[in-house]
């Protein structure tokens, strides 16, 4: 029952998709982190199934793009958007590491969020634009499931900045040893999968995902003195923006 709830949780909390509530309790949160990643494999599918019908029905580059774009966000309600703004904002204050972790807290919207957002969201959209392949499109929407395996990695691995907030809450309470191997086991099935699809593009998007990480793990530490719930959210952002500018980029000068 814990497991089932656990699953309720994930999809709840990372998905605005309209599930049964129910109260939580500290044994339903050790293996929430398991099934994040599925979040991302709903995303995935979604994404991949609209690309496949715009090949069939011929739909025109610029609707498959900007609705292939939309589909993370109607789905997770832009919910590590927001994690990226505020962390743009924080990271691009230049303030002691004291007043970043203030910044992460304000629900206002910075002028380096928004223009940061800007950038993303066009260099985003320009790759996907280009990704015509279909092992490729295959690859990228794997990425979604595995940013998430990542990025749940990084919340139960990771030193945390601060003992509050959703990600404290959940990795604290988290099983460690058996999130970590369930979210090892799913990247590593993860990556099989993108090598299988094609091993070359595979091998680059799968390796810009986890460079990102290691990456992500410096970074925190130095600007936050470890992961918050709203760098997480900015990981896993960041992470689906690189794979795809991976995928765009093998697309156009190897295929």
């Amino acid at each position: 029952m814990h497991i089932v709830k656990s699953v309720f949780i994930a999809f709840s909390l990372y998905s605005k998709i309209p599930l049964l509530q129910c109260a939580w309790e500290e044994d339903d949160m050790k293996y929430v982190y398991c099934f994040f990643p599925w979040v991302g494999a709903l995303i995935g599918g979604c994404l991949f199934l609209w690309l496949y019908l715009c090949g069939r029905l011929q739909i025109g580059s610029l609707c498959r793009t900007m609705t292939g774009a939309a589909i993370p966000l109607l789905i997770t309600g832009g919910f590590h958007v927001d994690g990226f703004m505020d962390t743009m904002d924080a990271v691009h204050s230049y303030q002691p590491r004291e007043r970043k972790l203030e910044i992460l807290k304000d629900s206002h919207i910075g002028a380096f969020a928004v223009i940061m957002l800007v950038l993303y969201g066009l260099a985003f959209l320009s790759a996907l634009s280009e990704v015509e392949n279909r092992a490729l499109q295959k690859i990228v929407c794997g990425g979604f499931f595995l940013s998430r395996c990542l990025c749940g990695i990084s919340a139960v691995s990771f030193p945390t900045a601060k003992r509050e907030g959703t990600l404290f809450l959940f990795a604290d309470r988290a099983r460690k040893n058996v999130v970590k191997i369930a979210l090892y086991i799913q990247s590593v099935v993860c990556i099989g999968l993108m090598l299988y699809w094609h091993f070359f593009a595979g091998l680059l998007v799968a390796g810009c995902a986890v460079g990102l990480l290691v990456y992500y793990y410096y970074r925190s530490r130095r600007e936050f003195g470890g992961v918050t719930g709203d760098t997480a959210g900015c990981f896993v952002v960041l992470c689906e923006g690189c794979m795809v500018v991976a995928a765009a980029f093998f697309d156009i000068f190897f295929l």
